[in-house]
């Protein structure tokens, strides 16, 4: 069977044929005449009343009740007005058998107290507990009496019955719930119109097992107080609590009726349903956010477009755990209010701050719906995210420069080209500590504009002065991108630097790598040639360019190996790539100025 049909079933009393009440006795139409007893027949009279006394015992006067089995817990008693159902096994006192409930495979059903059994038995059944047994004798007076009920029960007829109760009602009876166990926090209730998931045990009032969601391996999920359920179900649901746990005890007339289902629950049939409810929302809810951690500086909130790191726990609304980022030791990261989550999600993170913790309430239609997504989330349900805001960036951001102390004189400002030695602390937005130049003991040095540090780096360290202290945020399109670095910095990380700028020196113009500092000698050629065979050897070359640098000639670009970069220059003036220079290769660069030769 599955679980409570959508429909109402009107309650109608019935009674079944099986041990009728006592049919109409006859009576004498006229009274007997008084008349007098000679004296004699007195006498004789006394002495045959004195021989009674020593015959075996008289028959029964009243219902014989014995007890064979009460159960230990007896919620309720059968009273004057009740509905019961039981088994029974009708026998004489020599054991003979002559009729029985569990022959005709049903119970028998009827109203206690309105003459629709015999005497005796409308007695013997008062204050029986549910699954109880008697055995009830019943004498002739209180049963057939001496007219008996044709074949089967012959005049003045001593009834043995072995009775076992299996349900009582009342038509007075309504929905009975006992609430169990209910939850510290109950912020929310069942009412009318709400959309339930339930997981329940279906039993007869006897204890005997008709249905369980739980053998179907999932909930029952359905609406409550609009009719889809039956009439018991639906008044028994109403207040509970999200983890709740209760048992709803209903009459027939307000679960099954007098028909029953047809398969395992039979007509006239109390129910009782154990019931803990795992889920609860309405159609008309929206996502409910509950801010749990806001820092105190909050400098900016997320907006559609923005895109966001975020770690996340997922349950259900039981709390029942779906799936989390921590388990995969990665940060979820996504846009934003751009439709790449779920309704719900991408709803509840817009106006977090960085570092911010909050719940994120989502009803399933603005998550994943009636199906779910067939594995970890079932259909129909709430999604609970608790939600830590690791940071955020919008495509269009760019370096974000802070400069928390400048010297008085602050001059000369780095620009592209300068060789720039500084200190720095790492971390994301978050305050996760990355990387220290501290720890090492030394400045990173790079030139700027060379490609040697990430590109917002580049573009922080520019216009700063000797001594400037700046943090810089640097959105990942312009730091480590997707990837991120391998075990030191995320992928789509935003990236923090607090920097202070220790040393500086200025570069060369854009495109040169050596430049002479005083007038270039008209015998260049001659001079470099030291063993004077008319071709210039790299080491001549090299030799010749050092000593120029040394005494302060001519500069070499900083911040580059200064044998590459003299490799180079003696690369582009061999023109044949022989390995030597000639005097016909040998030329300076024609269209720069005389100040600024380069080789």
């Amino acid at each position: 069977m599955g679980p409570p049909h959508p429909y109402r079933t009107a309650y109608h009393s019935t009674v079944s044929r099986a041990v009728p009440r006592r049919p109409p006795r006859h009576r004498a139409a006229a009274r007997l005449k008084m008349r007098q007893v000679p004296l004699a027949t007195l006498c004789l009279c006394l002495l045959a009343a004195r021989a009674a006394c020593s015959v075996p015992a008289a028959p029964l006067e009243d219902v014989v009740v014995e007890k064979s089995f009460v159960p230990e817990r007896c919620d309720r008693a059968v009273r004057q007005g009740d509905f019961v159902r039981y088994h029974y096994h009708g026998r004489f006192p020599d054991g003979t058998g002559f009729d029985s409930s569990y022959d005709r495979g049903s119970t028998y059903n009827v109203f206690i107290g309105r003459k629709q059994l015999i005497e005796g038995m409308d007695r013997a059944l008062l204050g029986m507990c549910v699954n109880e047994r008697r055995l009830v004798k019943i004498p002739p007076h209180l049963a057939y009496g001496k007219e008996g009920y044709g074949d089967m029960i012959p005049p003045n007829a001593v009834l043995h019955f072995d009775v076992l109760l299996l349900d009582i009602w009342n038509p007075e009876d309504k929905v009975e719930t006992k609430t169990y166990y209910r939850p510290e926090k109950c912020g929310r209730k069942v009412q009318v119109s709400d959309f339930v998931r339930y997981h329940y045990n279906g039993t007869l009032l006897d204890g005997t097992l008709f249905d369980s969601s739980r053998t179907r391996l999932r909930t029952y999920d359905t609406y409550v107080g609009i009719g889809w359920l039956i009439a018991g179900m639906d008044q028994g649901l109403l207040g509970m609590c999200v983890g709740e746990k209760r048992i709803i005890t209903m009459p027939p007339f307000l679960g099954y009726g007098e028909n029953g289902d047809g398969d395992d629950i039979p007509g006239q049939a109390s129910l009782v349903f154990d019931v803990v409810l795992l889920d609860l929302h309405n159609p008309k809810d929206s996502i409910a956010v509950e801010k749990q951690q806001v820092p105190e500086s909050c400098p900016r909130k997320s907006k559609a477009g923005d895109y966001m790191r975020y770690h996340y726990n997922g349950t259900l609304l039981d709390g029942t755990p779906f799936d989390s980022s921590y388990s995969r030791n990665s940060t979820y990261n996504t846009y934003i209010g751009m439709g790449y989550l779920i309704a719900g999600m991408d709803e509840g993170l817009l106006g977090v701050c960085i570092g911010e913790t909050r719940r994120v309430i989502i009803p399933p239609h603005l998550a994943y719906g009636e199906e779910g997504t067939g594995t970890a989330v079932p259909g129909s349900a709430v999604l609970v995210f608790d939600v830590h805001v690791v940071d955020f960036h919008n495509p269009s951001d760019t370096v974000q420069i802070t400069s928390s102390f400048k010297p008085e004189a602050c001059k000369p400002l780095t620009k592209k080209g300068d060789f720039v030695k500084y200190h720095y602390n790492a971390s994301l937005l978050d305050g996760t500590f990355i990387d220290s130049t501290h720890r090492y003991g030394k400045t990173y040095n790079v030139v700027l504009g060379a490609g040697q540090v990430v590109l917002g780096m580049d573009m922080g360290l520019q216009d700063m002065c000797v001594g400037e202290r700046r943090q810089l945020v640097i959105p990942p399109h312009l730091a480590y991108g997707e990837r991120g670095v391998d075990g030191e910095v995320p992928g789509s990380a935003v990236l923090v630097f607090d920097v202070e700028l220790v040393d500086m020196e200025e570069g060369l113009p854009e495109g040169y790598m050596f430049i002479w500092n005083d007038e270039v000698s008209p015998n260049l050629f001659v001079e470099m040639d030291k063993n004077k065979d008319s071709q210039v050897e790299p080491s001549e070359f090299s030799d010749y360019i050092l000593r120029q640098v040394n005494e302060g000639k001519g500069r070499l670009a900083p911040g580059y190996d200064p044998h590459k970069i003299i490799e180079n220059m003696f690369g582009n003036q061999d023109r044949n790539g022989d390995g030597r220079i000639v005097e016909d290769e040998f030329r300076l660069k024609a269209d720069e100025s005389p100040h600024h030769d380069e080789l």
